[in-house]
């Protein structure tokens, strides 16, 4: 590998895009972007303000109102979203290397996100085709039916984990249906935001259906949030951000969907596939560098196979290859930001406390050439932790684990069911009926029974507790951006009481 990989024809300015224009911001501001190898600055990005949200939905509002996308047929819409698909796939290479460059994500990591982003838009085309609603009939007297039309202008704010993909989580669904969009991508990553609109362009997606507004929370995602003009709110992020725009959203009484943190726990029972349980819940806390809401970031061990399964994990942890994003022998890159990378070492400081240390614990040795500077933690393994710790209570986000063993069924659901998220559990053991019981009994919105985070898009996605508001997914995502209007036709007599005659 080279001293660092720089994509080619990288950007070194982003823009918005408005109204089928990139913009710069009205009043001229910017933020700079910077690339988690080196964390020097590679581009400066637009800085969205009030002003610029509100072209953003005027333009939204316009192609809402007076353009033909929401009102053309299902298969009209479909046609477009799958060359969308194909325009995704076909711009995979590029996409791969630029969200690496951005996000410090693995390559190999990276590379399949644009199949994933692509699949949402095949998989709501083919939704919106298939979609029926209900009709009721009383014979001679009543027929009932539902009208279903998307909302309006969607604000969609995504975070900076698989940013492209999960763009694509939201994009799909909102565009599907017929809404139109202001997307304000998280300001740590809007590189692979920007390629969006060339594709949307391309597939003949009409003007103004998709905007996008960079900047910071604080400015742009929270004038999006406060605009009378846009009915609905998506946010995928951090649990307190979420409480904010919940209070915010108020003021409009906005529809919301939200998927939130997470602290998920992974319950190991001694009659699980061992060798299955470590592989599992090694990839389930270190891909994507740890920095996934799903993570099994707590590990529930019972007794009887807690010594083994500590050993075994933290050999395998140590053994993890850390390094340069780009080169495909790595398993765990860069963290994303500076900022972040101070929050997760100041976990990993707080674990030393708390709890004991088997692997991890710092910087990892031995980083490429060039790269000392990096915002790299080594996959950090804290065993015999208290469940009042602040490392199994608290959202790290980053490569850091804790475990705890368990002596009974009853001790493992409370320990799982201990923190204030409610995102997703996997649950390790042979025994079909604990399994279910257990996986029924959890507080989590998704569970996975001898698995790591494997999804259909037909099911729901989403939280409970701290972890999230609604769910997404196949069907409920088209119910969040479509209103579902009732129409009642009267086939018979009508016998009104005849008040006042």
């Amino acid at each position: 590998m080279s001293k660092h990989f720089v994509p080619e024809n990288l950007p070194t300015t982003i823009q918005h895009y408005i109204g089928g224009k990139f913009v710069d911001s009205i009043g001229g501001e910017t933020f700079e972007v910077l690339d988690p190898v080196t964390n020097t600055t590679y581009a400066t990005a637009a800085a969205g303000q009030k002003a610029d949200i509100d072209a953003a939905v005027a333009a939204a509002t316009t192609a809402f109102k007076k353009g033909p996308w929401p009102t053309m047929s299902p298969r009209a819409r479909a046609k477009v979203l799958y060359k969308i698909a194909d325009a995704v796939v076909a711009a995979e290479d590029r996409l791969a290397e630029m969200e690496t460059f951005d996000t410090g994500l693995p390559i190999t990591q990276a590379r399949g996100q644009a199949q994933r982003a692509a699949e949402n838009f095949r998989f709501f085309a083919d939704l919106i085709v298939a979609q029926h609603d209900t009709a009721l009939k009383v014979p001679g007297s009543q027929l009932n039916y539902v009208n279903r039309k998307p909302i309006g202008v969607a604000g969609l704010i995504t975070p900076w984990n698989t940013p492209f993909m999960l763009e694509s989580w939201k994009l799909a669904p909102s565009i599907a249906s017929g809404c139109t969009v202001v997307l304000k991508p998280a300001e740590f990553t809007p590189l692979s935001a920007s390629l969006w609109a060339t594709i949307f362009e391309e597939a003949g997606l009409p003007e103004g259906v998709f905007n996008m507004v960079n900047g910071i929370g604080e400015e742009a995602g929270d004038a999006l949030v406060k605009h009378p003009d846009v009915p609905l709110i998506s946010f995928t992020g951090e649990s307190s951000t979420g409480q904010l725009i919940f209070r915010n959203c108020a003021e409009n009484l906005k529809g919301m969907s939200m998927e939130l943190g997470g602290k998920s726990p992974a319950i190991v029972f001694a009659d699980a596939d061992f060798d299955a349980a470590i592989d599992s819940t090694l990839f389930g806390v270190f891909s994507l560098n740890g920095e996934r809401c799903t993570a099994g970031s707590r590990i529930i061990v019972e007794r009887p196979i807690y010594e083994k399964f500590v050993k075994a994990y933290a050999a395998r942890a140590k053994n993890i290859k850390v390094g340069d994003p780009h080169d495909p022998e790595t398993q765990v890159g860069a963290l994303v930001h500076p900022e972040h990378y101070d929050k997760v070492m100041s976990y990993v400081e707080i674990g030393k406390t708390e709890a004991r240390l088997v692997a991890g614990g710092g910087r990892p040795e031995n980083l490429p050439e060039g790269q000392e500077n990096g915002s790299y933690v080594a996959p950090t393994v804290f065993v015999d932790v208290a469940p009042d710790a602040r490392i199994f209570q608290e959202e790290i986000f980053g490569p850091v684990v804790a475990i705890t063993p368990f002596d009974t069924d009853e001790e493992a659901l409370e320990l799982a069911n201990n923190t204030k998220y409610g995102l997703a559990a996997y649950v390790w053991t042979n025994d079909l009926k604990r399994a279910h019981n257990f996986a029924q009994d959890v507080e989590a919105g998704m569970v996975w029974l001898n698995s790591h985070n494997v999804r259909d898009l037909r099911s729901p996605f989403g939280g409970v507790k701290a972890s999230g508001l609604g769910h997404e997914g196949g069907y409920r995502s088209i119910d969040f951006y479509t209103d579902q209007q009732a129409v009642h036709i009267t086939l018979g007599d009508v016998h009104t009481p005849k008040f006042g005659a």
